[in-house]
């Protein structure tokens, strides 16, 4: 929050994507209906997952493509790795993939030997940066022209001050190179579609079709809440997903791939996989009350709407989801007692929840997560016991005007005394981080009984 640099491209960035979409929109006939109809499709999809999900791997298989069941990342990873093993794979060329920052791939390649490389642009100059993505959609949100000359002059040794079209052509000739040089491509996929069993990939770049179509062997990683019904629901989603995404009628590259080259086919991989990814999906999925969440289409519309967001960033999360969506889902991905906090981070708005094009109900599911953390016992004996003196102190005026007459004073002794943010603060779980609130040397009470001679 401290750094302005960072929070003013932020807000320019989301500020840009709101009117774009706000214009876009208008060009719609019905906007709600739009988000309703929508929504009934993905309450279908995920309301009968099983069904559909074996239906797109009945006929992805059907077209050549190798489907696989990965319960969680460390075996989507393990997948991916025996893949590479076979095929003896020393590069490769990814697309942005939200999923694959989730399991952590990249790193794993690396472990083994085998370079990763980034090819959305985006997503190349967080990694050379040596940043995970900052945002769902936009990966360096927070950075400007001039942050990314820097990073280009450091790293790729270009002279500083080129202008937006040069530092693009510099990472077109690098990335070329890699294309031509790669023996795997990874992509994630933005839907599954049961019916034909093929997935949709959306882009603005073209890196998506290049990496999908150069290297020999294609890996597809995909969350499981990603299948839709039919093929002409693409008609619904993918407008739907620009314009909410970054205000686009329609994203500059939409894509279909239905499995491996065939014999009369010029280009695309000889081998073609799909890695169908749990990590805690069905968890969510089990859960009646939280199970909409899996609706998300993963636009990035909440984090732009987010006043939260937009103040800390996209790093403070911490995690592969930023935003109000992420704070959802994270602690049913990864842990309730760990992730609980994120759930916090909200000022329960309900600026996402009147963005999502899906109709998800954001700030009510990021309340139902904090009843659930409380419900399990997850909250420290610290936070059990200041909560219910808090809660005590607010029912009582006596008390209440008690303990403000007493917090004056030792804030004042404890800034004096050098305290705050120190071991032995007790707040120090706040002020470690952050700048304790200065209260106020009078209360309003005794600021009217001085000045007004009376009872409030």
């Amino acid at each position: 929050m401290a750094d302005g640099h960072e929070r003013a491209a932020v807000s320019k960035a989301t500020a840009t994507y709101a009117a774009k979409v706000e214009e876009t929109k208008a060009a719609f006939l019905d906007w709600p209906s739009g988000r309703g109809l929508l929504r009934s499709r993905k309450w279908e999809a995920i309301e009968h997952l099983d069904r559909f999900l074996e239906q797109f791997e009945r006929h992805a298989e059907a077209r050549g493509t190798r489907v696989h069941w990965a319960a969680d990342a460390a075996e989507a990873r393990a997948i991916i790795l025996e893949i590479c093993r076979r095929h003896e794979v020393r590069r490769v060329v990814k697309s942005k993939s939200m999923v694959t920052e989730e399991i952590h791939l990249n790193a794993a390649l690396e472990r083994h030997g085998i370079q990763a490389v980034e090819t959305d642009l985006g997503e190349y100059i967080a990694q050379l940066r040596g940043e995970p993505p900052y945002h769902i959609v936009t990966p360096v949100m927070h950075l400007t022209k001039e942050d990314i000359d820097g990073v280009f002059h450091k790293t790729l040794g270009t002279p500083l001050g080129a202008t937006a079209e040069g530092l693009a052509g510099t990472a077109r000739r690098v990335l070329r190179e890699a294309y031509l040089t790669a023996d795997l491509g990874v992509t994630g996929a933005n839907f599954l579609v049961a019916d034909t069993g093929m997935i949709s990939i959306t882009e603005n770049e073209g890196n998506g079709r290049l990496t999908s179509a150069l290297p020999r062997v294609h890996v597809a990683v995909a969350g499981i809440e990603k299948v839709i019904p039919r093929l002409e629901d693409l008609a619904l989603f993918l407008p739907m997903l620009a314009v909410s995404g970054t205000g686009q009628p329609l994203t500059g590259y939409n894509t279909l791939l239905g499995g491996p080259r065939q014999p009369s086919e010029p280009d695309g991989p000889e081998e073609m996989h799909v890695v169908l990814l749990d990590n805690g999906r069905t968890r969510l999925l089990a859960e009646a009350e939280t199970r909409e969440a899996l609706h998300c289409i993963r636009c990035g519309a909440c984090l732009n709407a987010c006043p939260i967001f937009k103040s800390v960033g996209g790093f403070s999360y911490g995690t592969t989801y930023q935003g109000p969506i992420g704070s959802v889902i994270t602690p049913h991905f990864r842990g309730l007692h760990e992730w609980k906090h994120l759930s916090y981070a909200s000022s329960l708005c309900g600026a996402c929840s009147d963005v999502c094009p899906v109709h998800i109900d954001l700030h009510h599911h990021l309340l139902r997560n904090r009843r659930d953390a409380v419900a399990a016992g997850s909250a420290s004996a610290f936070e059990w016991i200041a909560f219910r003196v808090w809660a005590g102190i607010m029912r009582s005026p006596a008390a209440y005007r008690f303990s403000a007459r007493a917090g004056r004073v030792a804030q004042r002794f404890s800034r004096m005394l050098g305290i705050e943010g120190s071991l032995l603060d007790p707040a120090r779980a706040w002020t470690a981080r952050r700048a304790a609130p200065t209260l106020a040397p009078e209360s309003f009470r005794d600021w009217w009984k001085r000045t007004r001679g009376g009872r409030p």
